[in-house]
């Protein structure tokens, strides 16, 4: 009996963009492969220099923390980490991961208009269009990587212990939290954002016990949405999906150095060892060396 034409073509159209997305894929996978050190090393490097630039004074106006130029970097920064999971969407991860945007935008206004759960803060650097006139709009590309490169590097660490929520829960809460003690420093001392009071470099503790319900909350919906050995197979393969992690380190690293914030360098230094004890260091010898 012949197939009627309406699921025949509908069948087409599916199979046409499952082809077109395994390419897209496959083009995205190369792109990042092939410029590793660019991505994870130079831009990191040179926003580093760019944002101490602005904060100092030593930049124009045009170029002074220009949202855009900060969005295309860190754009581009989380492309590995874009690449390295992208196979792995469907339907369910979809919508665990808009579940999980939704929760981004919801917990930064309530803590940006009642000072919970992070504490009372404001934002004094334009981050792009701000939403309701309080919190960005590209807020998940800030939020959402911290979250998921804590997640991932706890997965490579632990192995199969990280199959349990025994093990996993506590230990991406503490990597979150130890992410944000180096970025919120850094972020103070640059200017981004500013609590009313802090005793760790500007930064109130209530600040680190809204991290942990974040994390939490964010780690349960990651749960949702990616099937653990999918995951495990596909980060164990994938050579460059931390390397946002690298770029973290690089760039936060060096704002906390240079603002002599000793504490949160160690903690990067700690994530930077991590990386290199999982060979998430070992860039192809052809891009660090030209012409090779």
């Amino acid at each position: 009996m012949p197939e009627p034409e309406g699921e025949s073509t509908t069948r087409e159209v599916l199979r046409r963009a499952l082809s077109d997305r395994r390419a897209f894929e496959h083009s995205l996978d190369r792109l990042i492969g092939d410029n590793r050190v660019t991505i994870a090393v130079v831009f990191p490097v040179v926003g580093a220099v760019m944002l101490l630039a602005s904060a100092e004074g030593l930049l124009p106006d045009p170029l002074a923390f220009n949202p855009w130029l900060v969005l295309c970097g860190v754009a581009v920064m989380r492309l590995p980490l874009i690449g390295g999971l992208a196979p792995l969407v469907d339907r369910r991860a979809g919508i665990a991961l808009g579940l999980l945007v939704a929760y981004t935008y919801g917990i930064e206004y309530l803590g940006a208009t009642t000072g919970l759960p992070y504490g009372e803060f404001s934002y004094e650097v334009s981050l792009g269009p701000m939403l309701f006139g309080t919190i960005p709009w590209a807020l998940p590309l800030f939020f959402i990587p911290l979250v998921l490169n804590s997640y991932l590097l706890c997965v490579l660490l632990f192995g199969e212990r990280a199959r349990s929520a025994a093990v996993r829960l506590p230990v991406v809460a503490a990597m979150v939290v130890a992410i944000d003690l180096v970025l919120d420093p850094g972020a103070v001392a640059l200017g981004f954002w500013e609590y009313e009071a802090g005793a760790y470099y500007g930064v109130p503790a209530l600040n680190y016990a809204g991290w942990v319900l974040s994390s939490v909350v964010a780690t349960a919906l990651i749960d949702l949405a990616f099937g653990r050995t999918e995951l495990i197979e596909r980060i164990g393969d994938c050579e460059y999906v931390l390397d946002d992690m690298v770029s973290f380190v690089l760039l936060w690293g060096s704002i906390s150095a240079f603002y002599g914030a000793w504490v949160p360098v160690v903690i990067a230094a700690c994530f930077g060892a991590a990386l290199y004890r999982l060979d998430r260091f070992d860039f192809p010898v052809g891009q660090l060396v030209p012409g090779r």
